[in-house]
């Protein structure tokens, strides 16, 4: 049996899959569908958190950083690629004779762009990871870091309008590397790129988990010591997986911006980084499918309920959130395994108690 679980995950893959990719574009609106592009940018990211976190045991509260990298990079070539050789309107509007900033002029390229989307999160997470894992910075610190890098980050966007849009984002985007956003063929096209690489996500941490490397980060995370003692250095494996997970956010956020329309700092701030967070945990952090369809039950969530009632969504989300960590610790994905269990249970155990009860009124009698 247990060599037939691997299969089971992959065979879970490909129904969801065929679900994403074959049935959602013949079934739902296209108001709908592009909901559910949504909602797979940030899974995309959360699959990358489960890694980290569930297997890692590093709760990465700054995963806003990572998903920003990558949603400015595709939102800047897209918005050069709207004004052509113009300069961006909104910096126009600040200043009618400010030039083209430096670092804006390489975006132009499609080529480079695709590079920046993957580079730049590995080398960022690259070396902010080695300096606080070869530190054995962990726990609470380490989640406080990098929350604290997401607010920074957030608070440095919104200071620089004329580079970045300031709080009002990037946005009003008509072209997607040569296709027009509006066209719904095109629009259907970047949904399916979106689902199509969530899937991707899915099967690289499928292997991941069952790899030599998925035993070693389990272990770091539950007997780092040991590991080292074991002639494993534990801050490598965190950072492996710290990369990766930075690496998948960066995707997400570089669909988000076509699929969505707008890239602003509330959309990769702490708020943002804690929402990625609480879809992760009420999925279930360790396990392959919990990470992406909590995030995707918390991204509809807030599209739903967050719309009409924005003020009792957050209340509502934080209660779900307090009542999965207490009663949940491993999330919605754990409870059929309890129920499995529950169902094995013998009827001669039951009543155990009740005879032990009895046994103990005979004694004192």
């Amino acid at each position: 049996m247990t060599k037939l679980k691997p299969w089971i995950s992959l065979s879970g893959i490909g129904v969801f899959a065929v679900l994403l990719l074959a049935v959602a574009p013949l079934v739902l609106t296209d108001h709908w569908l592009n909901n559910l592009g949504k909602y797979c940018c940030w899974a995309i990211a959360a699959v990358g958190i489960g890694l980290a976190w569930g297997r890692g045991g590093m709760l990465v509260m700054g995963q806003g950083v990572f998903f920003a990298l990558g949603a400015y990079a595709m939102a800047m070539h897209l918005t050069l690629e709207t004004a052509g050789d113009r300069v961006p309107g909104f910096m126009v509007l600040y200043d009618p004779l400010a030039p083209l900033p430096v670092f804006w002029e390489p975006f132009r390229s499609a080529g480079f762009t695709l590079l920046a989307i993957v580079l730049l999160p590995v080398i960022v997470a690259g070396v902010l990871g080695y300096a606080l894992f070869k530190r054995r910075v962990k726990g609470a610190y380490f989640a406080i870091l990098t929350q604290a890098l997401a607010v920074a980050l957030a608070t440095l966007i919104s200071s620089t309008i004329r580079e970045t849009g300031g709080d009002t984002g990037l946005s009003d985007f008509k072209y997607f590397f040569g296709f027009v956003l509006n066209d719904p063929a095109n629009k259907l096209l970047v949904y399916l790129i979106a689902a199509a690489l969530l899937i991707v996500c899915l099967l690289a941490v499928w292997q991941f988990y069952r790899s030599r490397f998925g035993e070693l980060l389990v272990a770091t995370r539950d007997a780092e010591e040991r590991v080292r003692f074991l002639g494993y250095d534990p801050a490598n494996v965190k950072l492996v997986a710290f990369v990766v997970s930075a690496l998948m956010a960066s995707i997400g956020g570089a669909m988000f911006v076509p699929i969505v329309g707008i890239i602003t700092p509330a959309e990769i701030g702490a708020a943002a980084s804690i929402l990625m967070i609480a879809g992760v945990a009420l999925g279930g952090r360790a396990s392959l499918f919990g990470p992406a369809l909590g995030a995707m039950a918390v991204g509809w969530g807030q599209s739903s309920l967050g719309s009409t009632w924005p003020d009792g969504w957050t209340y509502i989300l934080g209660l779900l959130f307090i009542v999965v960590i207490l009663f949940l610790p491993n999330g919605l994905s754990s409870l059929p395994a309890r129920f499995a269990a529950l169902r094995r249970r013998s009827p001669a155990e039951q009543p155990a108690p009740a005879l032990a009860g009895a046994e103990l009124e005979e004694v004192r009698s």
